[in-house]
């Protein structure tokens, strides 16, 4: 069947989703209780020294139940983790080593991995989290509001949306060692024999890689989701490709064996003036590109990487916040008679202070969120081409058989391949 030209096709409607190119998806972790999760590992080892100390009533207010999970409840373990699975009251076992995590775009934070304690773990996602997956996170729908569509991680991501509108989760692979790609049966075929032989033979060839790359590039969102054209053309899909891995190589910050990201020189971002212990003012200067944290002061920081947003949120502010938040929060703990936090509970107990890693981590998300605006022409660009281009039509993908995708191609894989404890200690039945 003949490639149709996107022009006076009807736009972005005639265009797959992405939930139909990449059909696993898995909604976002919720965790029931936002004090498993935070900025530095100290601060989650003292929230659970305090919990595991208290008893009864206190430790339950700590706790903070819920209708899935309280000091009481025994869980399956984790995929990958060994942590305890009898009931936390009575056998709280150590403290779980916790785990990097991306906690909605761009911002990485540390999770404790015991299921005890995380309402919708997610254990699909653990199942297949390694040294070969990627995620790409779909963020919610915001009407009007400017920012990519979706982000990419080798972490495991909580899916958090900074605007309240949730979205998806989609590994890149369907097994643990990169096995199966979750990608529509039958699409990297048609591809392979729509680009044409020179591409199809090169470093740009279509593999679920080159896939996500070119979804990273181009995507587009709307109410039903990201729309993701689909060239027949080789140089298109070449080009798109190519500026994917860009996008991806910032997102991924060294994982996979890349670089961290860097600026060229004259735009690597600098501390100018310590950030202090508890900032309590943030500010920007856009014509000195000077970013004022407390007293503190970074520069050069581009008005891009200030700016830059998702559902409309400002990434740079929002992870600030959340750290000088969780800094005064600790200042103002009160403690209780059981020797644990007063009335604020256990999301009171932070650093006290603004750790030096944390300096080190805001110079990296600053110099990701200026690459990533800074590779914004390019998408331009490349989407500009898209009228008037030769494009796979929805007809096509029918024809091929690629749509609709099976209902199986929506469900988990089964990959296990041992015994996954349940709870108390019992062999999971699965």
């Amino acid at each position: 069947m003949a490639a149709r030209k996107a022009a006076g096709a009807g736009g972005d409607a005639d265009f797959p989703l992405l939930d139909e190119l990449m059909p696993w998806s898995v909604r976002p972790l919720r965790t029931g209780r936002s004090w498993v999760t935070g900025p530095d590992r100290a601060t989650l080892k003292a929230r659970w020294e305090l919990l595991v100390r208290a008893e009864g009533a206190e430790q339950d207010r700590l706790f903070g139940p819920s209708r899935s999970r309280t000091p009481h409840t025994p869980v399956a373990a984790l995929p990958g983790r060994n942590t305890a699975t009898g009931r936390l009251a009575r056998d709280p076992g150590p403290f779980p080593e916790p785990v990097r995590i991306l906690h909605g775009p761009y911002d990485e934070q540390w999770l404790i991995p015991d299921h005890r304690l995380i309402d919708a773990a997610r254990p699909e996602l653990w199942r297949v989290a390694d040294e070969h997956q990627l995620f790409a996170v779909e963020h919610g729908y915001v009407p009007q509001a400017p920012g990519p569509a979706l982000s990419v991680t080798a972490l495991l991501p909580d899916g958090h949306s900074p605007a309240g509108r949730p979205g998806r989760i989609r590994p890149l692979y369907r097994r643990p060692g990169g096995g199966e790609p979750n990608l529509a049966p039958g699409l990297l075929d048609l591809l392979r024999g729509r680009i044409g032989d020179e591409v199809r033979t090169g470093p740009d060839a279509p593999t679920a890689e080159s896939v996500l790359a070119w979804v990273l590039a181009v995507a587009r969102p709307s109410p039903a989701g990201c729309s993701v054209p689909l060239p027949a053309d080789g140089p298109l899909w070449s080009a798109g490709v190519r500026l994917g891995r860009e996008l991806m190589r910032a997102q991924l910050r060294g994982a996979r064996g890349g670089e961290r990201p860097r600026l060229p020189g004259g735009r690597r971002p600098y501390v100018r003036a310590a950030i202090p212990p508890r900032p309590l003012t943030l500010g920007y200067d856009p014509g000195e590109e000077v970013l004022a944290v407390g007293d503190g002061r970074v520069s050069p920081v581009p008005a891009g990487a200030w700016e830059f947003r998702v559902g409309g949120v400002r990434m740079l502010e929002l992870w600030i916040e959340r750290r000088t938040a969780a800094a005064a929060a600790a200042a103002g703990t009160v403690t209780g008679a059981g020797g644990g936090p007063g009335g604020d509970g256990l999301e009171a107990v932070g650093p006290h202070g603004w750790p030096q890693e944390w300096t080190s981590e805001l110079l990296e998300l600053i110099t990701v969120l200026a690459l990533l605006d800074g590779l914004r022409a390019g998408q331009r660009a490349l989407r500009a081409r898209l009228p008037g281009a030769p494009l796979i039509s929805r007809e096509e993908l029918l024809s091929a058989g690629v749509l609709p995708v099976a209902a199986a191609a929506r469900r988990p894989a089964s990959v296990l391949d041992h015994h996954e404890e349940g709870p108390d200690g019992q062999f999971a039945l699965l």
